[in-house]
Parts: structure tokens; sequence; C-alpha cells
């Protein structure tokens, strides 16, 4: 069994017909759309996908913050002038 990560749910014959409907209908939560009683896709807000956008970007650069964060203590002082 699929779990379904949206409380709003729309079968695809019914999404078809009316795009528009549904996403006005669910304003700024997300929608599943269903194939055969399964998640086809997610409809989503734009601000939402943004949101998920930025916290995918931030997840991976967390591996390149942790490493610079260890090599800490090999960083050196310069000065701009000598640059």
């Amino acid at each position: 069994m699929q779990t379904l990560l949206a409380d709003l749910t729309v079968s695809m014959s019914d999404f078809k017909k009316n795009p528009a409907k549904v996403l006005r209908d669910a304003g700024s939560q997300p929608v599943a759309v269903l194939s055969h009683n399964k998640a086809a896709f997610y409809m989503v807000d734009p601000s939402l996908f943004e949101a998920l956008v930025d916290e995918l970007e931030d997840a991976q650069m967390m591996p390149l913050i942790k490493a610079r964060y260890a090599q800490r203590d090999r960083a050196i002082e310069v000065d701009i002038d000598a640059i």
C-alpha cells in the first residue's frame, strides 16, 4: 500500500476535466493526483515547491559545511594587503 503525502486527493480523470478548479479548490494545500488509486503526481503551490527546493539545497550543502567546519583548525590568517 502506498502512503499518500497529501490530505487532498483527486482522480486523474477529474484533474484532466478541470485542473484550474482543482488548483483553486486546493488553495495552498498539496493535492495527490491519483491514477488507479495510486499517486501519479503531486500538485503543489509554487511557494511550497520553492520551500522544498530550498530544504533540498540546504540538505545537499550539509556535508560540505561539516567538512569545512572540521578543517577550521587548519585555517590561516592572511593579510589582505599581502595578496
